[in-house]
């Protein structure tokens, strides 16, 4: 009998690990050896979009639509609930087909009534698909992903991607809830993400390589694999920095969410520092919950908050939003993949956060 595809999904994902460099070795945050501050006074309260956050550190979509990803679910979304982290669940359309595995993402809302719950469908979706995903759990938000080169290696990829930018349009406008894009590990260049904005995206997800390669978890699937687009796209340093650079010339308010081998409260800092309103985190929480239990994920959940409080207040920042006034140096593959790009990193070099 075969294994469901959301199975082997999870299954390729924790043998693989993780994609390789998110390029944040190239972000280098200066010291402050007169920070002024305490780390009691260190608030880690953000906002993304119209939503707050009570810590900038997100549970990002990962499974669900088979029965027995509802436990996986359950247990992320208890960790979630103890730690006060928002929760996207994975792509629903699986759920919205087959009604019976609803359950495996209704248990998400079922465990954690009161947390910030995010819904998830592919760009493919419609926008009464988009209110029945909303309704499936009384969702806060929804995501939009986008995975056009998984959907091409995967052997029954969809490979018509014509009208997705009109769909999506079509759901911010019309779902009622707040709409997330988001790139599933393959990154964002300042084209693509000018797009979104000219839609109406209020929150992006630049989703870069350095996590999850679903590249290499479909070619592992494949009889006949291509190697060969495993390191397709870009990081998620890059991502982020390419974003940020269309939202200045946009002049416009576009919440960033960082994603892509976030695995350590450093480059969370990283991330915040450089632009990000928060960070999402899949594969590292889904690898520690597996192995070790779901206690031991809200004990790495909490040392990730003390760990960030630290570098907060090594920095002098003493909250999410003080964090991006700080200089930060970018070197290395990010900085010359900016000077290609015609994107300015001195900008994050001069900023004039440094004496309080």
């Amino acid at each position: 009998m075969r294994i469901p595809r959301k199975l082997e999904h999870v299954h390729h994902a924790l043998q693989l690990g993780p994609g390789g460099n998110n390029g944040f070795g190239g972000v280098k945050l200066l010291p402050n050896c007169l920070p002024d501050i305490s780390s009691d006074q260190i608030a880690l309260k953000s906002r993304i979009g119209e939503l707050t956050l009570s810590s900038p550190i997100i549970i990002n979509a990962m499974t669900g639509g088979a029965n027995e990803t509802e436990e996986i679910n359950r247990e992320l979304a208890i960790a979630a609930r103890e730690t006060g982290l928002a929760m996207a669940v994975g792509s629903q359309m699986s759920a919205i087909k087959n009604p019976e595995v609803a359950s495996s993402y209704q248990i998400v809302r079922k465990v954690n009534p009161n947390g910030l719950v995010f819904g998830n469908l592919g760009s493919e979706a419609t926008v009464e698909q988009a209110e029945r995903a909303v309704e499936m759990l009384r969702a806060d938000a929804l995501q939009i992903h986008l995975n056009v080169m998984q959907e091409l290696i995967m052997p029954e990829g969809d490979r018509h991607f014509t009208g997705m930018l009109e769909r999506i349009g079509a759901i911010v406008r019309q779902t009622g809830v707040p709409v997330m894009v988001k790139e599933v590990g393959f990154g964002m260049v300042r084209e693509s993400v000018e797009s979104l904005i000219s839609i109406g995206v209020k929150m992006i997800d630049v989703g870069g390589a350095g996590g999850t390669n679903f590249a290499a978890i479909e070619n592992a699937r494949r009889g006949q694999p291509m190697g060969w687009l495993n390191d397709w796209g870009c990081n998620t340093a890059i991502s982020l920095l390419e974003a940020i650079e269309a939202i200045h010339r946009a002049n416009t308010d576009v919440s960033l969410l960082a994603t892509g081998g976030i695995s350590h409260a450093v480059d969370v800092c990283k991330a915040l520092t450089l632009g990000a309103s928060a960070v999402g985190i899949a594969g590292a929480f889904l690898k520690v919950q597996r192995t070790k239990g779901t206690a031991a994920l809200i004990e790495t959940v909490a040392a990730m908050h003390d760990e960030l409080r630290l570098l907060m207040t090594a920095m002098g920042a003493g909250s999410i939003g003080a964090l991006r006034t700080k200089p930060v140096v970018i070197v290395g593959e990010p900085e010359r993949w900016c000077s290609a790009r015609g994107i300015s990193t001195e900008v994050y070099a001069r900023r004039n956060g440094y004496a309080n």
